[in-house]
């Protein structure tokens, strides 16, 4: 096969797929008799063919996949005209504590906010496939370590961890726009930025006991303000 046929293989895979493909997958198109170096350099053409258009194609943490360019999704969002699900500030908190500061247990989460963690928000947030549990603390009790997920990158559109918005004082990071029916789309474009994420230290907690790390503003409780969200 030679080179044009390849990429025209490799193109329509990728517009077809309903998940992104890994290296792995696409060589599976070809029963391994293409390299993966001569696929990175298929993937780099493909990427500069599909310049200025109003589809890219990216890398995200699960491999690589076609999406709609952020400047239009204002376009896209009228073909969708539902009301996105809304999540609670308590949500946003955690999962914006869990992605700079993991891998985190649900007392490193209370200590940065202030207030006990309700259940429900903690599963709210594994159901979404957000976060998952990774292992356990050595400590009493061994509670268990919370990170997020590569669904969590693959919906805000992310390959890696290090591309999550620096922590900056003074203001809040917003994140790019990533695809439609991200969980951009889903929360709202104000996700990460209803409360201050520059007071969240990106630096590791060493232990639950004596970690010393800034409060946030919160509400009295969880459990009332997620009966907000859910009105």
């Amino acid at each position: 096969m030679n080179t044009q046929d390849a990429k025209r293989v490799l193109e329509t895979a990728l517009i077809c797929a309903q998940q992104p493909l890994t290296l792995r997958d696409m060589r599976r198109l070809f029963a391994d008799s293409i390299g993966a170096d001569t696929l990175r350099s298929l993937l780099d053409e493909l990427m500069r063919d599909w310049g200025g258009r109003g589809v890219e194609l990216v890398a995200v943490a699960s491999g690589w996949r076609f999406q709609s360019r952020p400047e239009l999704r204002e376009y896209l969002d009228r073909l969708n005209p539902e009301k996105p699900q809304r999540y609670s500030r308590a949500v946003m908190e955690t999962l914006a504590i869990v992605a700079y500061r993991q891998p985190v247990t649900r007392g490193d989460i209370e200590d940065v906010r202030g207030v006990v963690v309700a259940t429900q928000i903690v599963k709210q947030l594994e159901d979404r496939g957000w976060i998952e549990v990774i292992g356990h603390r050595e400590v009493p009790g061994r509670p268990a370590l919370f990170a997020t997920t590569r669904q969590f990158l693959d919906d805000l559109g992310l390959a890696s961890l290090e591309q999550l918005p620096a922590l900056e004082f003074g203001a809040a990071p917003v994140f790019a726009q990533p695809m439609q029916g991200s969980l951009l789309d889903q929360a709202g474009p104000e996700i990460f930025t209803d409360f201050p994420l520059n007071q969240i230290s990106p630096a590791p907690i060493e232990s639950d006991a004596g970690a010393s790390v800034p409060a946030l503003p919160v509400p009295q409780s969880d459990a009332a303000e997620q009966v907000q969200a859910d009105a």
